[in-house]
């Protein structure tokens, strides 16, 4: 069966080195499986008028869409001020909107994270940051492997192309190992129990943003073979 991995470049600029990054990455994946990347350019602002009077923006629909029907999640993203870098964030935010929604685009969701900076960091602030997001919309982070660039002025060259041989390999190896984990995700049915149905779980909780999700769920993960 295909794998599909959807891939999210939190920077919008069109030289962006993790775009470069996202590109080299759709370009290493292994034979069955597909990285297609994705724009956040079209998502606004996080309004939650503009969310009460309009809905949802048909950018982040379509975006919720692509992801809820991927095999995974490929997060490419710099580092601001030591952390993630807002527009990104500000995808995320509309993504998990509403808050009901959320499992069906990230429950479960195999995401794996690498970045790119042209300072010493490597992004690992940046892609640190992001795990208490990845866990609070309930993903499986894949830990695997790690792709931080440094001196990223040095690793790319004038086209956008991985100069450096042991980083592309780095980059092949960390690709290979993250689709392997997300095809073997579609070898698990995935049973998401609401609170509702689980007296020790049954709790209100407001419908707010996902960092204080609408619901609890109970998670049985059980293999095709073992049915």
């Amino acid at each position: 069966m295909p794998t599909t991995i959807i891939g999210l470049c939190g920077s919008l600029r069109r030289g962006s080195f993790n775009r470069m990054l996202l590109r080299a990455a759709a370009e290493t994946a292994p034979p069955g499986t597909s990285i297609e990347p994705e724009s956040i350019r079209d998502i606004p602002l996080y309004d939650g008028d503009l969310e009460e009077e309009q809905g949802i923006p048909s950018a982040v629909q379509r975006l919720k869409d692509r992801i809820a029907e991927a095999d995974g999640l490929l997060i490419v993203t710099p580092e601001y001020n030591h952390s993630m870098p807002g527009v990104l964030k500000n995808a995320i935010d509309w993504l998990s909107r509403p808050a009901d929604d959320v499992l069906r685009v990230f429950g479960g969701r195999p995401v794996a994270i690498m970045g790119a900076t042209p300072g010493p960091g490597g992004t690992a602030l940046s892609q640190a940051a992001w795990l208490p997001i990845v866990r609070t919309l309930g993903m499986r982070p894949w830990f695997e492997g790690r792709v931080l660039i440094s001196d990223a002025f040095t690793v790319f060259d004038a086209d956008g192309r991985i100069a450096d041989a042991a980083m592309s390999q780095r980059i092949r190896t960390f690709i290979e190992g993250f689709a392997a984990f997300a095809a073997l995700q579609q070898r698990h049915v995935d049973r998401r129990v609401p609170a509702a149905l689980s007296p020790q779980l049954n709790v209100q909780l407001p419908d707010v943003m996902a960092s204080e999700l609408g619901e609890r769920v109970l998670t049985t993960i059980e293999t095709k073979e073992a049915r």
